[in-house]
Formats: C-alpha cells, sequence, structure tokens
C-alpha cells in the first residue's frame, strides 16, 4: 500500500559556469521518497510562466494508469481536455501559487483497472454487470476512464507533502458494443452514475494510509462520440474535505466547446457565428483559392472566452505568408479584442505561422517559422 511521507527539503542555488554571472536560483531541490522508501531529488523550478500554471515536481513522474488513457478515452481531444479541464476545477481549491502539480500516483494501472471494469467480470468494478439481449441497452459502460492528479505543497518547516488530490471521471455519452451500436447516454443518467461512482472513488482513497486528512476534488467529464472533432467538457464538480468520505456540494460546471462556422439556426451563438463568417470571408477576399478556416471556441458560463483557429494555406513563398501573417494579425485584432485568440496557419510543408493573442492586449505574439 502507499504511504504518504512528509520530507524535508534542501535548498540549492545552481549558479552556471564559465565567465557567464551567476543568475541565482532557477529551481529547489527536495527530496521525496517513493513507495519503496528511497530517496530521490527531485526539483520544483522557480519560474511560473503564468499565474494560472502549475509548476511541476521535476523530473516528470508519469501517471501509475497513463497507459489506459489512450484506449479508454476516445479522441486526442477528450484526452487533452480531461486533463485540462480537471486543472482549473483544482485551481478553485487548490491555489498554483501555493501547490505544485505531479501526475497521479496513487491509483495504479491494475487498481483502474479493476474499477472501470464491471462488476460481473471484477468485484471492484464500477461498471454495471453486464445484461444480454434486449436487456443489453440498460447497461452500458458508462465510466470509460480515471484521471488522478496529485496537488503538493511546502510547510513552514520547509517539508513537500501531498496536500490535495483530483479525479477526474470520463463518462460516456454514448456505448459502443462490441458490434458497433451505439446507445446514446442521457445527461441525467451520467450525473446519477457519476455522482454514485465518486463516493465510492473517496470512499476507497480514504482507506488508502495517509488519505485521510487529504482533500478531494472530484469533476464528471461527459465524452464527445468517437467522430467529434471538438472535445468534450466536465459538467459537474463537488469536493470531498479532510475525513469526508463522500462528495458533497455538487455543482453544475457551464463549460464546452463549439465548432465554428456552424449552421446558422442555431440561435445560442448567432451573434459569434456571424463575427466569425465575417472573419473568413475578409480571408476569402485576400486569399484568392479556396481557404477552409475553422474555429474550435471554449465557452465558460455561456461566455467565449478563447477561441483557436485552424487555416490550411497553399502559398509558395515565404514573403507570401509573412504578408497574409501580418493581415491576419490586424483582422484578429478587430474581430476578437477582448478574448484569447490562437491562429495556427500551416501548408502541406508544416506549421507557417502562429499567432497569439491575450484577451485585452493589442500587440499579439507572431511566430513565423523558420525566421
Amino acid at each position: 500500500m502507499k504511504r504518504l511521507f512528509v520530507l524535508p527539503v534542501m535548498a540549492a542555488v545552481l549558479l552556471l559556469g564559465g565567465c557567464l554571472p551567476s543568475i541565482g536560483p532557477d529551481k529547489e531541490e527536495v527530496i521525496q521518497e517513493t513507495e519503496e522508501q528511497v530517496e530521490e531529488t527531485v526539483m520544483i523550478p522557480d519560474v511560473q510562466v503564468k499565474d494560472t500554471f502549475y509548476r511541476t515536481l521535476l523530473p516528470l513522474k508519469k501517471s501509475a494508469s497513463r497507459g489506459l488513457v489512450v484506449s479508454n478515452i476516445h479522441t486526442k481531444y477528450d484526452i487533452g481536455e480531461a486533463e485540462e479541464g480537471l486543472l482549473r476545477l483544482s485551481a478553485q481549491h487548490f491555489d498554483p501559487k501555493n501547490y505544485f502539480f505531479q501526475e497521479g500516483q496513487y491509483i495504479d494501472k491494475a487498481t483502474a483497472s479493476a474499477w472501470l471494469a464491471r462488476s460481473s467480470t471484477n468485484e471492484a468494478g464500477l461498471n454495471p454487470p453486464e445484461a444480454k439481449g434486449e436487456d443489453a441497452e440498460e447497461s452500458p459502460i458508462y465510466l470509460a476512464h480515471i484521471i488522478e492528479q496529485n496537488y503538493l505543497t511546502l510547510t513552514d518547516d520547509k517539508k513537500v507533502r501531498l496536500s490535495g488530490v483530483s479525479i477526474g471521471l470520463a463518462l460516456n455519452s454514448v456505448y459502443y458494443d462490441k458490434g458497433g451500436k451505439e446507445t446514446e447516454i442521457s445527461d441525467a443518467v451520467l450525473e446519477k452514475q457519476g455522482i454514485a461512482m465518486a463516493d465510492k472513488i473517496i470512499s476507497r482513497l480514504r482507506a488508502k494510509e495517509g488519505f485521510q486528512d487529504i482533500p478531494i476534488v472530484i469533476g464528471l467529464f461527459k465524452q464527445e462520440k468517437r467522430n467529434a472533432i471538438v472535445p468534450g467538457a466536465y459538467f459537474a464538480t463537488a469536493f470531498a474535505d479532510k475525513g469526508k468520505t463522500s462528495a458533497s456540494g455538487w455543482k453544475e460546471v457551464n463549460e464546452r466547446y463549439v465548432l465554428f462556422p456552424i449552421p446558422a439556426d442555431i440561435d445560442n451563438y448567432r451573434d459569434i457565428n456571424t463575427k466569425f463568417n465575417s472573419f473568413k470571408q475578409d480571408i476569402d477576399e485576400y486569399f484568392p483559392s479556396f481557404v477552409n478556416v475553422i474555429g474550435k471556441g471554449f465557452f465558460k458560463e455561456n461566455q467565449m472566452e478563447s477561441i483557436s483557429i485552424d487555416i490550411p494555406i497553399q502559398f509558395f513563398g515565404k514573403s507570401e505568408v509573412i504578408g497574409f501573417t501580418q493581415f491576419l494579425t490586424d483582422k484578429v485584432k478587430n474581430y476578437f479584442p477582448n478574448i484569447d485568440v490562437e491562429v495556427s496557419i500551416t501548408s502541406v510543408n508544416g506549421p507557417e505561422a502562429l499567432i497569439v493573442k491575450e484577451a485585452g492586449s493589442d500587440e499579439p505574439f507572431i511566430h513565423i517559422y523558420g525566421y
């Protein structure tokens, strides 16, 4: 059984050799004891790229159940969002200024596989027993994957310890049986099943030595269909404080991704879709041959917070790429002034240019590959 240890810290100052001047400490070395109780030296980077980003213990330790994610989650988009979305939920409880991130180390591959199984094949299985014939649709596999994230802190007496755990439950919105038949699962059923499974997982974690006083964040993630080109999203979250064997305070997570352009008859995004189509029309007028412009918008509380736009082109000269990138930068500033924007320009040769603009900023970051 995995134990949690409180460990001493050793400060370290890294100096550059040769004639270069010292730039001061950029990492802090700590001693971390592994499950086998062997001491290892790890480092905490001093640089934090953004206030909303967690600093990660180095060298990176892969998730104990990482090998399961590719086989259990339908698309690469869902794989990324299941992890990134859980980071956003975690930040509401574990402040990135004070906590350090580490991939999950306490639910190993064998344990995760057992929990993901049907209860008819493994007594620890959280999915319903398999049914046959007409009853098969009544017992789909709800739980596809379990994402674990660990959050660590440095104490006042300079010790590092596990201080929080987040668990994401990736749930199937569509169940595909062995014959390929699709069974859609309603949001109400997903929520009911997810909450019941969350309480079982919290209770099992509490039974582990050292987990009694570890706060646990739970998130329920709805996977998209296999052929989806936008990710699913978390739709509910709760918190189990120290000593609690079940989650409380369940609340809705109002997040989703939308692909642009969208059909004109979808009222919820009419204004934004009109703006995106105008942006696309300006590109079509600039570029005489066909350009397929696709946008992926991220919405939180019904407001678009960011959009990533992919533009494949057929330019053959760098001067054309430079001119087109400058043109696009101006359009991005005009059409999307108050949201985060990332525009990726590609060709058959690979990436050509990147434009990144933060919400409210007048000066986007521009990079043209090869320059």
